[in-house]
């Protein structure tokens, strides 16, 4: 009888046991290394290739499971079985910042990153949102330019502020998002105390073929916590993991986060109406004339196993959808439905869905073929293709999407002509107490440190036209941060003229 306390034996990626994993052969006890010695060589080649390639964005990140448990009546609008009233669904939900890279700290003022995994009874629904209702760019023709902004300069290595607010200040789309991103709520205590949002507008149909444009939000039942600069950096110094450690360990005693979920919902004619475009990231549907509506909860109740398997593999993408969600004519949106599959094939690999944890719950049936690293063996040789006259899976009339009607011109057309990118920043400043607006104006003056004058001014006009007083307290703000010395050149420019000085 074996004992089940006994330590399994080490062996090799083929499965051979491994008589001696301290020493390496050598010709004698001083001689060199011989190439027969596989098991090194398996050993040093696997650690060339632990690493996959980072996210492009939203690299840094936690992660951990949890549910979905529906509580209120939504079926008027969708026939999504996800939310079915009484039902909960198991749920990956993945935390991250934006621009910073894997080793970057969690407590950095940053856009933060929400994306969900709904592995539901109809297949993996991912809704991929952020802390944030809207985002800086609509177009995503400017996407790889913003994100530019946000990562390391070429020439210096370092991140710059001047092409950060170079960029924003030549797009006035982003004054919404830069608004929220330096208020009290760009810098959030941990993942648990933020809420979540879907950002784009996404529709739902229902069994009669009736669309609904619809906004998803996630608010957090453990209040909103926010660190001042000063506290963040302190936090930094001491643990640069500090939202991972947090969310692990509130999990492992029991505390389990929760939030609670919402939609606001437009009736498809709606969409005519609004005097904005409710399709523009840029933009927040107002409450009062789109309330949230309760769905359910939210819950965080297990952490992954293995980071790397379950985390940092971990595969979302706005284009995973099910019957009775659909999509919008939202442009970043479109754009995301084809960039996020595919850096997940270019990251992970061609099969990166067949992955444990990308894997949905139901069965998965398709003619997709081959491809490196195909580790299933799909049943059936004669119906590889369709349609054909051998079997095989067949297409399902019942969950086609009702029309959607649309037209239009072919044209490249000025995302910002007829748009207001002021009023809801504008708002949104006014509804801050004057101690917020104070926070508003430090952490902006900070942030344009080493900043050119001329940038400086050209986005202090965006705050003008937001609101006077927004232009008026930032500039009163540089005034006072700014007469410290100038901080290290950030630009190549920069590094030019203090060599020249």
């Amino acid at each position: 009888m074996s004992d089940p306390n006994a330590r399994p034996v080490l062996t090799t990626t083929a499965g051979a046991p491994v008589a001696d994993n301290q020493n390496s052969i050598s010709a004698g006890p001083r001689g060199p290394l011989l190439l027969q010695d596989y098991q090194l060589i398996e050993k040093l080649a696997h650690q060339n290739r632990e690493r996959i390639p980072e996210r492009v964005v939203h690299a840094k990140g936690s992660g951990a499971y949890g549910t979905l448990t529906v509580t209120h009546d939504i079926t008027r609008y969708t026939r999504a079985k996800v939310f079915t009233p009484g039902s909960q669904t198991e749920v990956l939900l993945r935390f991250s910042t934006v621009a910073g890279e894997r080793g970057a700290a969690d407590a950095e003022r940053d856009v933060r990153g929400f994306a969900l995994k709904f592995y539901t009874s109809e297949g993996n629904w991912d809704l991929v949102g952020n802390n944030t209702p809207v985002f800086f760019v609509r177009d995503p023709l400017k996407f790889p330019d913003f994100i530019r902004t946000q990562k390391r300069h070429p020439a210096t290595n370092m991140r710059s502020p001047t092409a950060m607010w170079d960029f924003w200040s030549l797009s006035p789309e982003s004054l919404h998002q830069v608004t929220i991103l330096f208020s009290d709520r760009g810098l959030p205590q941990g993942y648990r105390f933020m809420n979540g949002y879907g950002s784009h507008t996404y529709s739902l149909w229902n069994d009669a073929g009736e669309r609904y444009w619809v906004k998803f939000h996630f608010k957090s039942m453990q209040g909103i916590r926010t660190w001042t600069n000063k506290e963040a950096n302190e936090v930094i110094a001491e643990d640069r993991e500090s939202a991972q450690r947090d969310l692990y360990e509130a999990i492992e005693r029991g505390d389990y986060p929760r939030w609670r979920v919402c939609v606001q919902i437009m009736p498809e004619a709606g969409a005519e109406k609004t005097p904005y475009n409710p399709f523009d990231i840029t933009k927040v549907w107002p409450h009062g004339d789109y309330p949230l509506i309760d769905v359910g909860v939210l819950e965080l109740n297990r952490n992954a196993a293995h980071y790397f398997a379950e985390i940092e593999q971990a595969s979302f993408s706005p284009s995973n959808i099910v019957p009775g969600i659909g999509f919008s004519p939202d442009k970043l949106l479109q754009g995301r439905l084809f960039a996020y599959a595919d850096a997940h094939r270019y990251r992970v690999g061609t099969h990166y869905e067949a992955l444990p944890v990308n894997r949905p719950r139901c069965p998965v049936h398709h003619h997709h073929a081959d491809g490196a690293m195909r580790f299933d063996a799909p049943r059936g040789t004669d119906h590889y293709y369709e349609p054909n006259s051998f079997g095989g899976p067949v297409e399902a009339p019942s969950v086609k999407e009702p029309p959607l009607r649309i037209d239009g011109d072919a044209d490249r057309y000025n995302h910002r002509e007829g748009n207001d990118d002021y009023t809801q920043p504008g708002n949104l400043f006014r509804l801050m107490t004057p101690e917020q607006q104070q926070h508003l104006f430090n952490n902006i003056a900070a942030a344009m440190q080493g900043v050119p004058r001329f940038i400086i001014d050209r986005q202090i006009e965006h705050f003008r036209r937001a609101d006077p007083a927004y232009a008026a307290g930032v500039a009163a703000a540089i005034g006072r941060i700014h007469t410290a010395p100038a901080s290290a050149p950030t630009t190549a420019a920069d590094v030019g003229q203090q060599a020249a000085d």
